[in-house]
């Protein structure tokens, strides 16, 4: 354990009891779960896959993950951190079948259940709640309820229930019987549309979020023996967040803990801010009630702010009492924080005459604080905003003002410009005439129409009354210039509208991509702007890969409708963020996004009246009072919620904090500062109206210079060179990357530049998924269940499907028929990738040849078949204090002498004699990944050629394993050094590993 105060030691080394530990901000709790996850290990109180981390959200999943990297000496395998949704899929894949669900469930998102309700909608008998107008808003609503619902393990029928309970009330009533018809045939009605949502659901072989929870209860209460599985597995459970966790959340705690012995929840009332109604001590009080026994510890040492920033917030937050732990229990809990720096922080209030104002004054103050700090970092800024709707007049003035900056929105991947100018083109291939389309289009940077001829196109069209397209084809009194423009987008449109009858979208995508330049454009642009435009394009053909799993055939034009689908039901397009990844750059976020993070310099803006705090938003749709389950709070719940975010946003800063408001946001009405100043006392009370427009000043700690305002929006002086975040952990893959060529290593893993794919690589991950479903049969068979040797779920998708379809029974122990041929070619068929294959021909050629190569393999094996304890065994090694994640392929037991390491090739088999070391590599990184982290002896690696169904069988020796080390080491130093210095350059000139195709330009190097 490393550096832990005396209340963080004691919590780390508690086991026994149940434990609640109160974790203020900045205490280090996510620290002490991690250390509690080390300490038990290296202790040999459990096993790594013995220990259930259960958190929040993704992000701090990824955080404590992230930490346990660092903390574990030789690394790991299969630790069970993730969120309460991910471990109920985990646990409903591999037991799903036990209840009647298939294995192979689709998990719906918004969109995802919104078209559900949309495409079924004659089948909910509506009345009272029959869509009159916007459509969109009734399904979101009646989605909204389903889910509030499902949190409180509210089943449809508990809901026709109660609502059968009111009827038979209201028979018996003399008065008021009028309304309570009206009311009682309204709950009727939700209920009904609630129960025909979840047999829907059911039909399409599909669950939401909040089915995973309420199946895997039900799972643990329907199937004691599975339940006691999982109870006898994880001998230690760790709760994150505890305080925003729902009903259900907390009921599943319970099941797998009864009695609580070793489990430990930790949590801060103060910063719930997603509970219902804001039940925000809910389910700590029920913990205390629940667990008689449990002890407290209560972290107060602060190793983020500054006192004075500290004690500001805690004035602020008693404002909640008396709905909070503090004041509840004020003879055990003491939550005024303890900083650990006797720096003071510096808190400002900075006040514009309007908005544009008060924009400028807080660039200007953020670029004032880097100058004066040559120490600081631009990841030191972050500015907070209330809704993302807030952020767009920041983002602008950044831009113009040239500095650094990153806008980590959630959502809006269909509003960026890149992506917008894709979507166009599509649109284009569709339907020539949509000029809406076209216009976009022809302002493409990489077709080069100037302004003036685009006029001049919108102009001609509206004189002839024609779409944009048949004006730029059928007239020809254009300039030469212009015609030549315009012959080589026509040429193009024409080449792609053949491809799109045919081929996926994303195949379509990225010949647009390639063909006309416009990928290689965007690549070229400054490495800032690169990385940021490459991150909205894999997130928009990580969209268009979904859609193809589901689509048969996945052409442009089903992608369109979906997409029009998903856009009409209020969807923006889902951007993944990471706030601690490179380049360094100003983060603006909303306040929910910067739960858990920490900045040197926090902005909290628009401190206005209606923006924060913001008005209450109550359910369209309320869950009757007698339903919920939680412990509802009397007081003002929305304004103490918003106090609670008001608190966690002010949390973020470690040395300076400041609010940001103005008195002009436009329109005729002056805006007041937030009632949250005034009970900061950090404004006087005065007629805000009154002041004029562009006045401007910084109040409380601070005097605004009047040259301040007038100085230029650009800052040239101010030092924007990109510096990019170290890799977490490293691959084989972009060890091997970097090592042909660093360049491609930037293009690959830095800027994550999208490359089409290629028929090969279909074919490949084809037989490799075959094989993976195959073995899985073989292990069940053996009775060889993977969860018990490294609790990783059998690769559930289709395979007992697919041997039912054949004509075997489900597999049992001594059971070998369904280990046919028939089988395994079954299993290839429902696997085989049909993407980047040139034409049919090809594709077809590929797939006999697949089909010969599986029945070689089957000849070749049957009867004869491994042992198999893992498939796609997952782990993270460290070599020289370096993580390095792999995934091996498959697993052997060769009895006595040890295991087997198998990796698939799909490539041309080498001999023995003509495979170099450096090849060899990977399979050693599994052998030492095997010893040190699996605890197995390797006794033989082999790579298995499925070309001609041949092997190639070694074992590294004790050199070899330190010249594979030495590798990995060197080439990781290369890499930090090319990322410190921004440099990655080419391995040779010309560099045969670089822009084959030419889709992507000469990468710039700072």
């Amino acid at each position: 354990m490393y550096n832990l105060n005396n209340e963080q030691k004691k919590a780390v080394e508690h086991t026994g009891s149940p434990l609640l530990i109160i974790a203020g901000a900045g205490t280090g709790k996510t620290t002490v779960i991690t250390q509690k996850i080390g300490w038990l290990i290296e202790r040999g109180l459990a096993k790594s896959d013995e220990i259930l981390a259960l958190t929040f959200t993704e992000k701090a999943a990824g955080e404590m993950a992230e930490r346990a990297d660092m903390l574990l000496p030789y690394g790991y395998f299969d630790l069970w951190i993730m969120t309460f949704h991910g471990f109920c899929e985990k646990v409903l894949q591999q037991h799903g079948l036990d209840i009647g669900l298939p294995t192979n469930f689709k998990l719906l998102n918004e969109f995802g259940q919104w078209a559900l309700i949309k495409k079924n909608l004659e089948k909910f008998d509506l009345d009272y709640y029959r869509p009159l107008g916007n459509q969109t808003k009734f399904i979101s609503a009646l989605l909204q309820h389903f889910s509030r619902a499902k949190d409180e393990d509210i089943s449809p029928a508990d809901y026709l229930k109660y609502a059968e309970g009111l009827q038979e009330n209201m028979d018996t009533m003399l008065s008021g019987k009028e309304i309570a018809e009206q009311e009682i045939a309204r709950i009727n009605e939700v209920a009904n549309a609630y129960h025909v949502y979840q047999q829907l659901l059911l039909d399409n072989s599909a669950l939401d979020f909040g089915d995973l929870i309420n199946y895997t209860l039900r799972l643990f209460r329907e199937r004691p023996a599975i339940l006691a599985k999982f109870q006898k597995q994880f001998k230690y459970v760790l709760v994150d967040e505890f305080q925003d966790t729902n009903w259900n959340q907390y009921k599943l705690i319970k099941m797998l803990k009864p009695t609580g012995d070793n489990l430990t929840a930790v949590c801060d009332d103060d910063q719930s801010v997603y509970r219902f109604r804001g039940a925000s001590m809910s389910n700590v009080l029920q913990f205390r009630k629940d667990y008689p026994n449990s002890e407290s510890v209560v972290l107060k040492e602060n190793y983020r702010n500054a006192q004075n920033i500290l004690d500001l917030t805690y004035d602020f937050i008693q404002l909640n009492n008396p709905n909070r732990l503090e004041h509840q229990f004020k003879n055990d809990i003491d939550k005024k924080l303890q900083a650990q720096t006797k720096e003071q922080g510096i808190i400002e209030v900075i006040q514009g005459g309007d908005l544009q104002d008060e924009v400028k004054l807080v660039i200007e103050k953020i670029a004032e604080l880097k100058n004066q700090d040559k120490n600081c970092s631009w990841n030191d800024f972050a500015i907070l905003v209330r809704a993302n709707n807030s952020a767009k007049e920041f983002v602008n003035a950044l831009e113009i003002a040239g500095l650094p900056y990153i806008f980590l929105a959630s959502k809006g991947l269909y509003s960026r410009p890149v992506i917008m100018n894709i979507i166009a083109y599509l649109n284009l291939l569709d339907n020539y005439h949509e000029s809406t389309s076209m216009y976009r289009v022809l302002n493409i940077p990489v077709f080069k129409f100037s302004h003036e001829e685009i006029i001049g196109f919108l102009n001609l069209a509206r004189k002839k009354a024609w779409s944009l397209y048949e004006t730029i084809k059928y007239l020809s009194n254009f300039s030469k210039e212009s015609g030549e423009k315009i012959n080589i987008l026509l040429h193009l449109v024409e080449k792609h509208t053949v491809l799109v009858k045919t081929k996926k979208a994303s195949e379509v995508i990225f010949a647009f991509l390639g063909d006309s330049g416009y990928l290689k454009y965007l690549s070229a642009q400054e490495p800032l702007k690169t990385k940021e435009t490459m991150r909205e394009l894999n997130a928009f053909l990580k969209r268009v890969k979904e859609f193809e799993a589901e689509d048969e055939v996945g052409l442009v034009k089903n992608f369109l409708q979906e997409l029009s689908l998903e856009l009409e039901s209020g969807e923006e397009g889902a951007l993944a963020q990471d706030p601690e990844a490179g380049p360094e750059m100003i983060k603006i976020l909303t306040v929910h996004a910067a739960k858990g993070l920490e900045f040197q310099h926090v902005f909290i803006v628009n401190m206005v009246d209606l923006r924060f705090p913001t008005t209450e938003r109550q359910d369209p749709i309320q869950i009757p009072d007698a339903l919920v389950k939680e412990i509802i709070p009397e007081g003002d719940s929305h304004l103490e919620e918003e106090r609670r975010l008001f608190y966690v946003a002010m949390t973020r800063a470690k040395q300076g904090l400041y609010f940001s408001w103005a008195p002009d946001y436009g329109g005729t009405r002056k805006k007041k500062p937030s009632r949250f100043l005034q009970e900061l006392d950090m404004v006087e009370t005065q007629n805000f109206a009154s002041l004029p427009s562009g006045f401007g000043q910084l109040t409380v700690e601070t005097h605004c210079d009047a040259s301040l305002r007038n100085a230029p929006t650009k800052f040239s002086s101010v030092d924007v060179m990109p510096r990019y975040e170290l890799p977490r952990f490293y691959s084989y893959t972009q060890l091997q990357s970097y090592d042909k060529c660093p360049h491609q290593y930037f293009i690959d893993h830095v800027l994550k530049i999208p490359k089409p794919g290629k028929h090969f690589f279909s074919f490949g991950q084809s037989m490799h998924l075959a094989l993976q479903k195959f073995f899985g049969l073989i292990m069940q068979s053996q009775n060889v269940q993977q969860g018990s040797l490294f609790s990783v779920p059998l690769p559930p998708p289709d395979t007992l499907r697919v041997t039912m379809r054949a004509g075997n029974p489900p597999l049992s122990k001594g059971k070998e028929n369904v280990l046919t041929e028939e089988t395994l070619l079954k299993l290839y068929e429902e696997s085989w990738i049909d993407d980047w294959y040139e034409d049919k021909k090809q594709k077809e050629e590929y797939r006999r040849k697949g089909r010969e190569i599986f029945r070689e393999f089957f000849d070749k094996h049957a009867g004869n078949w491994p042992k198999v304890i893992g498939l796609e065994q997952s782990f993270k090694l460290r070599i020289g204090g370096h993580l390095i994640y792999g995934k091996i392929d498959r697993l052997d037991d060769l009895g006595d002498a040890g295991v087997q390491i198998v990796d698939y090739k799909t490539g041309q088999a080498k001999d023995e004699e003509k495979i170099t070391s450096d090849q060899k590599y990977q399979l050693l990184l599994y052998q030492l990944a095997a010893e040190e982290v699996l605890k197995k002896k390797p006794a033989n690696l082999q790579f298995y050629y499925l070309e001609n169904n041949s092997e190639l069988n070694f074992l590294g020796n004790q050199k070899e394993i330190e010249k594979m080390q030495e590798w990995v080491m060197m080439t990781i130093k290369k890499i930090e050094e090319s990322i410190k210095h921004n440099y990655f350059s080419h391995s040779s000139d010309p560099c045969r590993y670089c822009n084959k195709s030419g889709e992507v330009g000469e990468i710039r190097n700072i």
